[in-house]
């Protein structure tokens, strides 16, 4: 395996074993990162020197004894929402092309600690408003979609362009380009990492987190991330998973979606996930079939949260600035202050009567098990999608549709591979749990990997 392919416990262990220096690896992944940056866009901008240096440092503390952690010396990219100390955060916009940080955020200084190599700020949809990111294509296929709004972190790691990378999620941001490029993407649970120092689309559904090319990575990477902070309202502390626990599934329940999740999904990709869900009973699980409490108010929910929270974030700059926006984000910021208190309060009311439904739901299972995106990564500039009961689907409402629920009830959702659809595209499996239930999700992801079924994307990269 070349070694921009590595993941990161691979890296780790090489780098601890004096098979691989740190200066050998991020040299590997910028070289990579060079060469597929023209065909794939995936950053805005990169940190070659910084990245470097950060290289030669860690390589001089582990010679000197002073081992940080699984990511020292390890190469990552940054979503541009995330500030980084002296960097640009454009958000991939016009409105901020001109913005250096100040400090670091809550990310970043993690990240820095645990002795990780910063190669750069990678794309979103501009200010993570949308699910597509059209500065970048997809790893797998660059006349496709990479989906957003991280698909700038997503393609870099599915690329070997980065071991590592750290996105959003608002509506699904993490999952979608995760599923749509073979990688892995996790959004904990709502206060588990802070949101401080990133650009905000909406407070209330914002969440960040790490994107992969195992699931065992993801652990690492939450377990450096997680920890209270009292700059972000909703930080919670926690403590950090046991990643060296058993990832044995015997008598942990599945939920198997009877509603909503498999409504309206493509078959090749209802097919793979239903595999995987039996495979998941193959390694000792047990299937539970649950019902989707309140599934035709998710979307309503949402944008009635969404949209106006977002236009509070943009009320400054958006009377001032109006014509740097793009024209997509700049209506959907017009629209949100169309909408009423009302509206925004009935929103509210009933995320909190989910909420409920939903914990009374997960009452008999341990987790949910579904399909990540209900369509594979669509070509560069498909606006819609039709289904065979003849209905039209915005290719954006699509890719939000299934995500939406883990943001509105902030339940922790990991996204992994399970397969290739008949063109070779990648196919996502989300699974769902109990709030601060990472480790359960994790354990579940894990049991999956590293069946004799599964290759990890790791071998794919070209």
């Amino acid at each position: 395996m070349k070694p921009h392919e590595l993941t990161i416990t691979a890296a780790a262990t090489a780098i601890r074993a004096g098979e691989i220096s740190p200066v050998e690896l991020v040299d590997a992944v910028l070289r990579r990162a060079e060469q597929v940056q023209p065909r794939l866009g995936a950053y805005v901008t990169m940190t070659a020197d910084r990245a470097r240096g950060a290289a030669r440092a860690a390589e001089r503390e582990i010679a000197a004894g002073h081992y940080r952690g699984p990511l020292h010396g390890i190469p990552m990219g940054l979503k541009d929402l995330i500030d980084v100390a002296g960097l640009g955060t454009t958000a991939s916009s016009r409105v901020r092309e001109t913005h250096r940080a100040e400090s670091d955020s809550a990310v970043a200084a993690r990240l820095a600690a645990a002795g990780a190599a910063l190669l750069g700020k990678t794309h979103t949809h501009e200010f993570a408003y949308g699910l597509t990111t059209p500065q970048t294509r997809n790893a797998r296929n660059p006349t496709r979609v990479a989906g957003g709004s991280s698909g700038g972190s997503a393609v870099a790691v599915a690329s070997g362009a980065a071991t590592f990378a750290v996105g959003t999620d608002t509506g699904g941001s993490i999952r979608v380009p995760a599923a749509l490029n073979g990688v892995v993407g996790l959004k904990p649970t709502y206060g588990r990492i802070s949101r401080h120092g990133v650009v905000p689309l909406s407070w209330s559904l914002d969440h960040v987190g790490p994107i992969t090319r195992t699931v065992a990575d993801a652990g690492l990477v939450l377990n450096a991330l997680s920890g209270y902070d009292s700059r972000d309202p909703a930080s919670v502390p926690t403590p950090a998973e046991d990643l060296d626990a058993p990832a044995d599934l015997t008598r942990l329940r599945v939920g198997i979606p009877t509603n909503y999740y498999f409504d309206r999904v493509d078959p090749e990709i209802s097919a793979a996930v239903h595999r995987a869900i039996e495979h998941l009973r193959d390694l000792g699980a047990q299937l539970v079939d649950v019902d989707i409490p309140m599934s035709r108010y998710f979307q309503a929910i949402q944008w009635g949260l969404m949209v106006p929270e977002a236009s509070a974030a943009h009320e400054q700059t958006l009377p001032t600035t109006g014509d740097q926006y793009g024209d997509g984000v700049r209506v959907l910021l017009e629209a949100g202050e169309l909408l009423s208190a009302g509206d925004y309060l009935r929103a509210q009311r009933a995320r909190t009567l989910l909420r409920r439904a939903w914990a009374s739901m997960l009452e008999s299972v341990d987790v949910v098990a579904a399909p990540s995106v209900p369509i594979t990564a669509v070509p560069v500039g498909q606006e819609t999608v039709t289904w065979p009961d003849g209905t039209t689907e915005a290719v954006a409402d699509a890719y939000v549709r299934l995500n939406s629920p883990g943001n509105i009830t902030g339940v922790p959702a990991l996204s992994l591979p399970v397969g290739n659809d008949s063109a070779g595209l990648p196919i996502g499996m989300q699974l769902l749990g109990h709030p601060f239930g990472e480790a359960t999700l994790l354990r579940v992801g894990r049991a999956y990997e590293e069946s004799d079924l599964v290759t990890t994307v790791g071998r794919d990269l070209g």
